[in-house]
């Protein structure tokens, strides 16, 4: 697997839930949810709707860390990992969401030496919050904070595994996806090459049916992936 780059969502993919939505439920104003439905029916993207549903969060820096230190994973993800790294392939967790709780719930979680993009999360007082963008893109099909199309090497062939609506602009032009939820629902509603997946306990399985290494570094055809597809 050396010449694939995989690019990995974290909430909803290696978490059993979304980060972000947890803090607006339980430290946000109930506007936030007034926001979330302007996003969801396209009328504003996912870096404006951040911006404004976390600057209506109140928490201490205690308050914050206490939640994320309770955050769970797929407990195989670790595994995965390990895995990943073995067969050459190189895995970064590029997120929508937090850097700082992706970074904690990892660490507490053995993945350490994970590269993370992700949107970074910057104190303005006692108990006020912004979200900064470092990875984002005027460019950005999808309005993101973090344009992940930005985070796919030229010279790898790329693996894409998601879960949701952050995921989708990436995962049309991926080689490959392993897909859950509405990602997975995207994927076969518009004839993207995927597995479905519901824990990364089934992830080492498929990753063996992904073609081995060429000498050429090129993406797969269009062809390549609907055979992969058919096989997976």
């Amino acid at each position: 697997m050396m010449q694939w780059h995989i690019v990995c969502d974290f909430d909803g993919t290696i978490t059993r839930s979304d980060v972000i939505d947890n803090i607006l439920q339980r430290f946000a104003d109930p506007a936030w949810e007034v926001v979330e439905e302007q996003w969801l029916a396209g009328e504003i993207g996912s870096r404006e709707c951040l911006s404004r549903q976390l600057s209506m969060v109140k928490a201490t820096p205690a308050q914050l860390l206490e939640y994320f230190d309770s955050v769970e994973i797929d407990p195989a993800f670790p595994d995965f990992v390990d895995l990943v790294r073995e067969r050459g392939a190189s895995l970064e967790v590029v997120s929508d969401g937090i850097e700082q709780a992706i970074a904690r719930v990892l660490s507490r979680n053995y993945c350490t030496l994970l590269p993370i993009l992700a949107n970074r999360l910057r104190q303005t007082g006692p108990e006020s919050w912004r979200i900064d963008f470092p990875h984002s893109s005027d460019a950005c099909r999808a309005a993101s904070g973090n344009c992940k199309c930005k985070s796919t090497p030229s010279d790898r062939r790329v693996l894409v595994i998601g879960d949701g609506k952050s995921d989708m602009c990436v995962a049309s032009d991926a080689d490959f996806v392993f897909a859950k939820g509405s990602l997975a629902d995207y994927c076969e509603r518009e004839g993207i090459a995927h597995a479905r997946f519901d824990s990364f306990a089934e992830l080492p399985a498929l990753l063996s049916r992904l073609p081995a290494d060429r000498a050429s570094l090129t993406p797969l055809t269009a062809f390549e992936r609907q055979e992969l597809f058919h096989h997976v």
